[in-house]
Order: structure tokens, then sequence, then C-alpha cells
């Protein structure tokens, strides 16, 4: 049994050679797209577990890509930037990817991205018992899903593994560190611009005002809460 389905999207002949023999060797099965264009194209016809996605492409660009996939698809998607700057990051981010890549990059860093995006977090069975009622939206652990006036709002898997985490410690606090080395693995820790972006992904779908926000709480300099109606 293989250990996903990945797409590979870059312009570049040789990045694409070079990722598919890498990951091929480890156990994946590789697609490749050169376009944005054409990896929507695949998407909409073949199912992977993956998408890692260059951010500079021509046609229309890596970030627009990532729009456009997470229009339709919760698939795991990794920015893979030339640059290493917080900014590209959260533009990365914030597009709808899962994690992030710089250029240039070595195999071992690659596989850990890999493995951290796809990693999938358990948490305790009594979040599965019955549904999480915040105002108007229901999250549903046991179906991984929210809903809100009976429509159905769409979770990465790592939105998703981060609202269950804090769910399962309600009214508590959790540090920066602990949420990421929870929800990503024990590689991480410091980057503290997953928590941010990822907790204003997940206020603009469960919060009535993602800015006045009633539930998903930061506590300045320590970490976020989610705080349950009393």
């Amino acid at each position: 049994m293989g250990m996903g389905h990945i797409l590979v999207v870059d312009d570049e002949p040789q990045i694409r050679r070079v990722m598919r023999t890498t990951l091929i060797a480890q156990g994946y099965e590789v697609s490749d797209a050169r376009t944005g264009e054409d990896a929507l194209d695949l998407i909409r016809t073949e199912k992977f577990d993956l998408v890692l996605l260059d951010i500079n492409m021509p046609g229309i660009s890596g970030v627009q890509t990532c729009r456009e996939i997470r229009l339709a698809s919760d698939v795991p998607i990794i920015m893979v930037t030339v640059r290493d700057s917080e900014r590209d990051k959260v533009v990365a981010l914030d597009a709808g990817a899962d994690g992030y890549l710089a250029k240039p990059f070595s195999v071992s860093e690659l596989l850990a991205r890999i493995r951290a995006v796809l990693r999938r977090t358990s948490f305790p069975t009594e979040l599965e018992e019955k549904p999480l009622q915040l105002g108007k939206i229901e999250i549903d652990f046991q179906a991984r899903r929210i809903l809100s006036d009976d429509k159905q709002i769409r979770l990465t898997s790592k939105e998703f593994d981060l609202l269950s985490y804090l769910a399962s410690h309600a009214n508590k606090t959790i540090g920066h560190r602990e949420l990421l080395q929870q929800v990503w693995g024990p590689d991480y820790g410091g980057e503290h611009e997953y928590l941010r972006v990822f907790v204003n992904r997940l206020r603009k779908k469960i919060e009535a005002s993602p800015a006045s926000p009633k539930y998903l709480l930061t506590e300045p300099w320590v970490g976020y809460r989610l705080e349950l109606p009393k």
C-alpha cells in the first residue's frame, strides 16, 4: 500500500524530476503539473493526498492556484517559496496552504514538511459524542464538519486539528509551542505565523464577527483558547 498520492506543481522540469524521483523512492505515488491551470485540471479529475505547489509560476500564480483549489477541495497543500521572509510565509498560509517550504531545501526538510502536513492528530473520544454548539455554528467532530444555518463549511485537515485540540482543552489558554507541536508535530514550536493565520482562518468560519471574536480568543504573548458558552 502506497504512502499517498502527491501532485507536484512547478514550471521547472528539473525540479519536478528531482521531486518525483525523491518521493517515489519514499513510497509515494507522484503526478506533476507545469502550471496552475494544469494542476487545477488534474485536481478536478484525480484524488490527491497532498499538493506541493510552487508560488512563482507562469500564468496564474501559485497563490491564486491555491485559492482556486480551496474553493473546491480541502486537500493538504504545501506552498514552495523562493524567499523565506515572514510576509511570503503569511501570503502562502493565508491563501489556504497548510504549510510552506523555502527554496533551496534538503530532501530531509522536504520529507519532514510532508509528514507534518499529512500528520493526523487524534483527540479524546468525548469530542465525538455530541456536536458542539457555538451560537448558530454547530461543530460535528465525528463527521469532521461545521454547519452554519444548515450550510456545510469546509475546513482543511489542519484547521480541523487545531480547532479540535482547542476544543479538547476548552476554556483553557494553550501556549503557542504546545499548539504547534500537538497539531503539526514535535519539530515545530517557533512558527507563530502558522497560528496567527490559521486562527484568523478559523475565526472567519466560526465567528459572527471575526474582528471581535467571541469564542476563539487570543491571550497576548501566550497563546489561544476556545471559550465555550456558559
